[in-house]
């Protein structure tokens, strides 16, 4: 697996942002982890990445002080379009819509800025968002969705043509989304690819912290993503935060400390009767009955232990990756770690250099030199 960290979690939205943000936070990243080279799985608003993909002469400067700063450029976050570091960012991150012609511009912005840079031999991923949040939502949505996916897969293949580089994007389900979990994604991908979407193109990205929140058991979602014939393009590597007794008035005061106004923090609890769900944090303290486990949709550092009666689910996510390695190709995958959390995080265990720093080592030992991917 190739091994990254997401810049999703630096504020800047020009180039000159991007720019300072590589020279301000990932080569000191790198340099702290002790890498000689790190990748960054960058994200790049939809403004910008329009900038870039028609200009040569930006694409160049962007890649001198990637190479300057010892980092190397295989993936893309293109899920939130802009905007990511708003006071409230909520369900604006899911907009626009797959239905929408601009999020099908905005990716292949991206997908020609990777096309540009990509180290030689290496495949890039765009990750992206599961459609749209689940409502508004109508069958004229779908199929206009169902139409962007396959031009995206059209474009991509002309673009390996011409370009001699392979790019592909990698879907990503979140609860609450039109495709909620890797088994909606599975559905939905496979009743297509009849119809123009291409699985050498189009997969799966695997946010663990997602997979996680639905309850899901790892070995069944990649079980069930390669018997449909399709791919894992890219695995985000992150924790959501768990509590066995979310009824407990220590549980309840400590999960108040991550109900944050910034981003959405979703909610599932796994009861004798199913899963029940609250679309935000603030919700569930109110409308769940806590009777059964928590996780929640806020991304955790890697390598920190919250304190009790807090949790991670940080086993979820090394049996993830353990699965992952067992697919053929699971060395051209991209393993991006996406704590876009550390602004927001009630209590930081280090500053943002040094704790990525730290999750960096933490992947390595405990992800890739664990399961033999290094």
């Amino acid at each position: 697996m190739l091994l990254s960290y997401c810049t999703n979690v630096h504020p800047a939205e020009d180039l000159d942002g991007v720019i300072r943000q590589l020279r301000g936070y990932s080569g000191p990243i790198r340099r702290s982890a002790g890498r000689d080279v790190l990748g960054v799985g960058l994200w790049i608003p939809a403004e910008l990445a329009r900038r870039l993909a028609g200009s040569p002469d930006d694409l160049a400067a962007l890649g001198e002080v990637l190479t300057a700063e010892g980092l190397q450029l295989h993936t893309i976050n293109a899920f939130p379009y802009g905007g990511f570091h708003n006071d409230v960012v909520k369900h604006d991150v899911y907009k626009p819509t797959w239905a929408e012609a601009a999020r099908l511009e905005y990716t292949m912005d991206c997908a020609e800025i990777l096309a540009a840079l990509l180290p030689e031999g290496v495949a890039g991923s765009i990750s992206t968002l599961p459609l749209a949040w689940r409502e508004p939502w109508t069958q004229h949505d779908d199929d206009a969705a169902s139409t962007a996916l396959a031009e995206a897969s059209t474009r991509l293949r002309k673009l390996r043509d011409r370009t001699g580089r392979t790019v592909r994007i990698a879907v990503e389900p979140e609860p609450g989304c039109v495709l909620d979990t890797v088994s909606d994604v599975v559905g939905w991908l496979g009743a297509r690819v009849v119809s123009g979407i291409d699985p050498e193109f189009i997969g799966l990205c695997v946010d663990t912290c997602h997979l996680a929140v639905s309850f899901a058991d790892p070995a069944e979602a990649i079980d069930q993503i390669d018997a449909a014939g399709l791919r894992v393009v890219k695995v985000q590597a992150s924790s959501a935060l768990h509590v066995s007794d979310p009824s407990s008035p220590a549980a309840r005061a400590a999960l108040s400390t991550f109900a944050e106004p910034r981003y959405l923090h979703q909610v599932r609890e796994s009861g004798t009767s199913g899963v029940l769900t609250a679309d935000d944090l603030t919700e569930a303290l109110i409308d769940l009955p806590g009777e059964s486990p928590w996780r929640v949709h806020f991304h955790i550092p890697l390598h920190h232990i919250p304190s009790a009666p807090l949790e991670t689910t940080a086993d979820v996510l090394r049996e993830t990756v353990a699965e992952v390695g067992r697919l053929p190709y699971n060395e051209q995958i991209h393993l991006d770690i996406e704590t876009y959390t550390w602004n927001v995080l009630p209590e930081p265990p280090a500053g943002i250099v040094e704790g990525i720093a730290a999750e960096i080592a933490w992947a390595q030992t405990h992800l890739l030199r664990a399961t033999s991917l290094t």
